[in-house]
């Protein structure tokens, strides 16, 4: 990962991980930079600037893989773990 990375504000953040497929709103993010257990930001002054990278590295440790009812827990995905 480079330094020189793009930075996205929290509304891009969301608006990148809604694309994705991970409907994210804005407000869940700043809630989880308040309380923990976000993505990973940088700030830049009093503005938390995010990095894609770790935006999908975040939602895909939330994601489990295939299921077959909501008692199963799911195999896990490469990388993430099962919720």
């Amino acid at each position: 990962m480079s330094e020189f990375d793009k930075r996205f504000d929290r509304r891009q953040a969301a608006a990148l991980l809604t694309e994705r497929g991970f409907r994210t709103a804005p407000a869940t993010l700043a809630k989880l930079a308040c309380i923990g257990g976000g993505p990973t930001f940088h700030s830049f002054g009093r503005k938390p600037l995010y990095r894609e990278a770790d935006l999908l590295a975040w939602a895909q440790a939330r994601t489990t893989g295939p299921r077959r009812s909501t008692s199963d827990p799911g195999t896990p995905l490469s990388g993430g773990k099962a919720a």
